[in-house]
C-alpha cells in the first residue's frame, strides 16, 4: 500500500499540436526540463503528430524515433504518452508509460472513436487489457480519451490509485470530459490526470482530480500542477466504504 509515500508532484500537459512532428517534440522535451520537479508528466493523446491520417506511415515512424529520444531523457520520473505506431502492417495508438530509461508499460486504445474516423485507420486493442498496472508500490491505470465513457472499463480499473486520461477530446463535448473525469475521480476513489489537447477545436480542460473531487483545472495554462497525495486515497477509502 502507497498510503505513507510522500505527496507526488505531477503535471499534466495541455498543448496545440504543430504540423511540424519535430516542432512537437522539442516543445515536450522543453516542458520536461521545465518540469524537472515533476514526479509525473501526462501528455496529451498523439501529441506528437496527432491523428495525421493522410501520412500515417510518416507519423509512425516518427514516434518509433521519438520514443528512443524520449527513453534517453527520462530517469526517475514517469512520462505518460499515446503515439501512432505501426505493429505487423497495421497502425494502433498506444499508451507508452516510460520510467528509468524503459518502457514498464503499453496499453493499445480499445474503444476507437468512429465519429473521428480512427477505426478506418487504427487496429482496436484488447479491451480485457485495460486493467491497473504497478510502478514502485503505486498502482496506476490509463483510458485513453473517448474510453472513458465506458463504464465497465471504469470497473476493470478499480482499486487504481492514479489515472491517467491521454486525450484528444473535442471542443463540443467539453463539459463530458469534465463531468465524467470528475465522476471517475470519485466513483474510482482515486486521482486522476486528464491531459488533453488545446488545439482550436479541442476542449482543453486537462486537470488534475482528487479522490474528493476537488480539480485543479486552467485552460490558460500550458501545464496544470497538482500533488498526489496518498493519505487523501486512504482517507476517503476509509470514510466511504464502497464494498
Amino acid at each position: 500500500m502507497p498510503y505513507r509515500r510522500k505527496p507526488m508532484p505531477v503535471v499534466a500537459l495541455q498543448l496545440p499540436s504543430d504540423k511540424r512532428y519535430q516542432h512537437n517534440l522539442d516543445a515536450l522535451l522543453a516542458h520536461i526540463d521545465a518540469n524537472a520537479d515533476k514526479q509525473i508528466i501526462v501528455a496529451p493523446e498523439v501529441y506528437l503528430t496527432a491523428y495525421d491520417y493522410e501520412h500515417l506511415s510518416t507519423a509512425a515512424k516518427f514516434s518509433a524515433m521519438a520514443l528512443k529520444v524520449l527513453k534517453q531523457k527520462i530517469d526517475d520520473q514517469i512520462l505518460v504518452l499515446t503515439l501512432i505506431l505501426e505493429e505487423d502492417d497495421t497502425f494502433v495508438n498506444q499508451a507508452v508509460v516510460i520510467h528509468k530509461h524503459k518502457i514498464v508499460y503499453r496499453q493499445e486504445k480499445a474503444k476507437l472513436f468512429k465519429l473521428g474516423d480512427e477505426d478506418l485507420y487504427l487496429r482496436a486493442g484488447k479491451k480485457k487489457k485495460i486493467k491497473p498496472f504497478e510502478i514502485e508500490g503505486v498502482k496506476y491505470a490509463i483510458v485513453i480519451c473517448f474510453e472513458l465513457r465506458f463504464k465497465e472499463l471504469w470497473k476493470q480499473i478499480e482499486g487504481a490509485d492514479v489515472i491517467f486520461v491521454p486525450a484528444r477530446w473535442g471542443l463540443p463535448r467539453k463539459r463530458h470530459l469534465e463531468v465524467l473525469s470528475q465522476a471517475l475521480a470519485i466513483m474510482n476513489q482515486t486521482y486522476v490526470i486528464v491531459a488533453n489537447s488545446s488545439d482550436s477545436d479541442m476542449a482543453s480542460s486537462s486537470a488534475i482530480i482528487s479522490p474528493n473531487g476537488d480539480v485543479i483545472m486552467d485552460d490558460t495554462k500550458e501545464a496544470i500542477e497538482g500533488v498526489i497525495d496518498f493519505r487523501e486515497i486512504k482517507k476517503i477509502r476509509r470514510y466511504i466504504v464502497m464494498d
